[in-house]
């Protein structure tokens, strides 16, 4: 389960897929199967790996179902995310129940030389393989960097989620915009006259 890891495409994907809900701006990206299926098409790491060559991610037929599914499957990934940092045990029932619910099968592939696990569902519904990569990728990043690399932007009006994959290990941010939000805001209040 450690190459979910060395693969950042499919942990951004998971991040991704939390951040299309923004809790204080009460923004949703998802309340549609056409946001759905732009949300697929900008996220090949979601596409399972035994997707015929000739179906392109256009051609996937989405249903209200696989809405109301990967709706529910990002409030798992938020879940976990928000509350790896501090509930680490409380973060790994989420990420092992939603592993369970998806049917998530680790399989061994090869490509030349390389050889490498990958963890896949045995149904073909797009939410069960989006369940099976995010989450595994999620559990992947705690056992090998620790809990505290999932989290929570900082920023005190942004919810936004992120993994840090860095070698430091210090993000607190979503993204720079917002760490550089706080650094000025900071500046500010210590320049203001009191």
């Amino acid at each position: 389960m450690q190459d979910a890891y060395h693969n950042p495409l499919v942990v951004q994907t998971a991040v991704d897929l939390a951040n299309t809900l923004r809790p204080i701006k009460g923004e949703d990206a998802l309340e549609t199967v056409e946001q759905l299926q732009d949300f697929l098409d900008d996220h090949p790491a979601a596409e399972p790996p035994s997707s015929a060559p000739n179906q392109g991610s256009g051609q996937r037929h989405l249903t209200r179902a696989d809405l109301a599914e990967v709706r529910a499957l990002r409030e798992t990934v938020r879940a976990v995310l928000e509350r790896a940092n501090e509930d680490p045990v409380g973060a790994a029932t989420l990420l092992n129940d939603g592993l369970r619910r998806s049917r998530a099968t680790p399989v061994l592939r090869h490509k030349g030389d390389r050889w490498w696990t990958e963890v896949t569902s045995d149904t073909d519904r797009c939410s069960a393989h989006l369940a099976a990569t995010t989450l595994s990728a999620l559990a992947s990043v705690i056992a090998t960097l620790g809990p505290a690399r999932l989290g929570v932007c900082a920023g005190p009006t942004c919810r936004a989620t992120f993994v840090d994959l860095s070698r430091n290990g210090s993000k607190q941010y979503c993204t720079r915009t917002c760490a550089h939000r706080a650094s000025v805001a900071a500046y500010r209040s210590r320049r203001s006259p009191r």
